[in-house]
């Protein structure tokens, strides 16, 4: 009995340390579990957040994409242009329904809402929607007419501004389930403006916006505990957006009840079977808590990679191999979110954010680098050309480019069809026989199923530390070298300096040029003509000239082809025919009567409506149609010989009489003038300008006259500056003569006086 008794006391005292030691460990386990739950909650909100984000930044993104195929869209822009608010609407409905876009708005330049597929807005909520993306750039959430939008807008060009396009993504209940499977968080978001009821979207319909110090903290919802956190999206004027990611604690805590329930169905047997199996599994079991929660306390910190050494196989290895998955799995979308922050998802290369970080490294170790900046002028054809065609192509230039690169080369491809090339190392010269090699891999054409495509690939180049010292600053100018070099033959073109005030000058008169007529800042000057059989007969060549309130005279040479690029020639053209013809009249009123030259451009020539436009004016100012010749330019006629040919009949039916301007350049031919009903014929000035008679323009110039007047044709020869020129051209029988030796464009009150001079006063006194 006594050792019975001593057993039992051992036992007892033993069992006694046993329990002890088993519930020290059950509740160190519960603590460490708490504490782990509360960790992963925590990183489950951390991930939530960056998941949330990407989310959104994933729809603007779409948005983004989507908007800009129907701000390139070239029918969408000429309605924009043209105020077509029929085809715009119907743009937007169109568009907006193919893309699940919520509401898509349009606004003009100023911030007027000319269009919008909403109910009429406010004009208040609609200057306000139009000044909050001004202030916070291309995407915004809002609160608008009771819900809550993720807006993004886009600029049509057409090609210089013209309107902006907001096109809006709902974030409702759809957008919280589908957070809430990727990541198994409750959301709830509100948006309040002032003066309309508050916007509420949740996956917990019931869950109030709570109210805590700071931006995280845990509340109880009904008896529930949830771990949040708040993240303010958007604030205004006004207005505020937030969101309360939610981890429901109740919920974490059911994954590890049953291994709870386990440990102590492990504890109760372990004291029935012996006190040998109690120490043993006190042992067993303090050893895989500790590395549990070693794994939890890693975890909590972000270290991800260091496995579990816990090769068992009961509960607690599953536990173990949990903890094992989710570390991994947490690491895994990590990498991916890294991954999708840094890299191109089409092509998989470094995207523009890493070209920039790997330019900034470079340029901080003060290495020598040439980035060569390259761009596909027909990328929307190759992209229409088949479905999918234009990421096909993207993925197999990838593959060529970045085989002509060195090992210390990287690529990058910044958004649609452009790519940068960083060369370590790399000088002007290597740089452009790298951009020679790198056009002749694009030069080779692109299979996409059927068909074999050709990119039509412009490069331009720009070195460290010779053209910027800035990431920035490099890309930029290597973009400009790209613009550049489309106007090239070769494609090719290294960045000049001073390029970029060239661009934002040509930007800021491309802007201005469209109002400068209504400013008032077009003037017409005119150059006399010299009637060689007629010298009473007054006759001038009127020439458009543009005194820009910044840079002063702007050179025609400089706006004119600007003009021409951007469609406001046909602008330009209307304004000196009308102000042509308000001078003529004048002139007439104090009985002058002036034969008048104007030049009309290519565009003007495609224009049918052109004739009657003129008749209208010709009534209006009562000018005879006598005293005005339209200068044209034979290669404009060649553009479309058959509708030009109709606009000149047109003209010539109201009288108008016509002149073939810069004859002999470019196709000029006297063959060619049989089909055009012209009456007169202009040499141009570089074959006149040096004129003497033992020149070689000198057969040039005397047989153009002799066969033009055998044509029927009277010849003007403009560029006179020396004497000797003008008696040539009397002795070979010229019609009239037009340059400096003449006189230089006057303006109207000059050349008024330039009418009163005597007739028989020698030519050189009067220039």
């Amino acid at each position: 009995m006594v050792r019975t008794s001593f057993q039992a006391r051992i036992a007892s005292v033993l069992i006694l340390l046993l329990l002890v030691v088993i519930g020290a460990l059950y509740f160190a386990v519960q603590a460490a579990t708490n504490a782990s739950i509360r960790t992963q909650a925590r990183e489950q909100l951390e991930v939530g957040t960056g998941v949330f984000g990407q989310l959104l930044d994933v729809h603007a993104r779409q948005l983004r994409d989507a908007v800009q195929v129907l701000t390139s869209d070239f029918g969408f822009r000429e309605a924009v242009a043209s105020g077509d608010q029929a085809t715009i609407r119907s743009a937007l409905f169109n568009h907006g329904a193919r893309i699940n876009a919520s509401v898509v708005m349009m606004f003009d330049m100023d911030g007027k809402l000319t269009a919008s597929t909403l109910a009429p807005l406010p004009v208040a909520q609609a200057e306000q929607i139009n000044r909050e993306l001004s202030q916070h750039g291309q995407s915004l959430l809002m609160p608008v007419d009771g819900r809550i939008y993720l807006l993004v807008q886009a600029t049509v060009n057409a090609p210089v501004p013209i309107a902006r396009l907001v096109t809006g993504f709902a974030i409702d209940q759809d957008f919280a389930r589908e957070l809430n499977q990727l990541t198994h968080l409750d959301l709830t978001l509100t948006g309040s403006m002032e003066g309309q009821p508050e916007v509420r979207v949740s996956t917990l319909p019931d869950m109030p916006m709570i109210v805590f110090d700071g931006d995280s903290g845990e509340v109880l919802h009904g008896d529930e505990p949830f771990l949040v956190q708040r993240l303010a999206l958007a604030s205004g004027d006004g207005f505020r957006v937030q969101a309360l990611l939610q981890r429901s604690l109740e919920q974490a805590r059911g994954s590890v009840a049953a291994l709870n329930r386990q440990i102590l169905l492990i504890a109760v047997a372990a004291l029935v079977a012996s006190l040998l199996g109690a120490l043993l599994l006190a042992r067993n079991l303090s050893r895989p808590i500790r590395h549990l929660a070693g794994a939890a306390e890693r975890v909590g910190q972000g270290d991800y990679e260091v496995p579990l050494a816990l090769d068992r196989s009961d509960e607690l290895g599953s536990l173990a191999k949990a903890f094992q998955s989710m570390q991994q799995g947490i690491a895994e979308r990590e990498r991916q979110l890294a991954h999708n922050a840094l890299h191109d998802p089409i092509t998989g290369l470094p995207n523009r954010n890493l070209a920039l970080e790997r330019l900034s490294s470079a340029i901080m170790a003060e290495r020598h680098i040439a980035l060569l900046y390259l761009g596909i002028g027909n990328f929307r054809t190759v992209s229409e050309s088949c479905e999918g065609g234009g990421d096909r192509v993207m993925q197999q230039l990838a593959g060529r480019l970045q085989a002509a690169l060195r090992p210390s080369d990287s690529l990058a491809r910044l958004h649609g069809d452009e790519f940068v090339l960083l060369l370590e190392g790399a000088d002007v010269d290597s740089a452009v026989a790298t951009a020679d090699r790198v056009q002749q891999l694009s030069m080779k054409p692109f299979r996409l199923d059927n068909l074999d495509v050709a990119l039509d690939c412009r490069i331009g180049i720009a070195g460290y530390p010779s053209d910027g010292v800035t990431p920035e600053e490099l890309l930029r100018r290597a973009s400009i070298a790209m613009q550049d070099a489309g106007y090239l033959a070769g494609r090719i073109q290294v960045y000049e300096s001073g390029r970029d005030a060239a661009q934002q000058r040509q930007v800021q008169l491309i802007r201005d040029l469209r109002r400068a007529a209504q400013r008032e800042e077009l003037l017409l000057h005119y150059q006399p003509k010299l009637d060689l059989r007629n010298p009473a007969s007054i006759q001038a060549e009127g020439l458009l000239r543009w005194q820009h309130p910044q840079f002063g005279m702007v050179s025609p040479g400089e706006f004119i082809p600007l003009a021409e690029r951007t469609g406001s020639i046909q602008m330009l053209s209307a304004w000196v025919i009308e102000e042509g013809m308000r001078q003529l009249q004048a002139w007439r009123q104090r009985g002058q009567v002036v034969l008048l030259s104007l030049n009309i451009s290519t565009e003007d020539l495609m224009d049918v409506d052109l004739p009657e436009r003129v008749g209208r004016l010709l009534a209006h100012y009562q000018v005879p149609a006598s005293q005005l010749i339209f200068e044209i330019t034979e290669s404009g006629v060649m553009r479309n010989p058959a509708q030009a040919l109709q606009v000149l009949q047109g003209l010539r039916e109201q009288g108008i009489g016509l002149s073939v301007d810069d004859f002999g350049t470019g196709y000029s031919s006297l063959a060619q003038l049989k089909r055009m009903p012209v009456q007169e014929l202009k040499i141009d000035q570089s074959f006149i300008r040096e004129l003497h008679e033992t020149s070689e323009d000198a057969v040039i110039v005397r047989s153009t006259i002799e066969m033009s007047h055998s044509l029927g044709l009277k010849v003007v020869a403009e560029g006179v500056e020396l004497q000797d020129s003008l008696d040539l051209l009397k002795r070979w029988n010229c019609d009239s003569v037009q340059g400096y030796l003449i006189s230089r464009p006057l303006a109207a009150a000059a050349f008024e006086a330039w009418m009163q001079r005597p007739l028989n006063s020698p030519v050189s006194s009067v220039h």
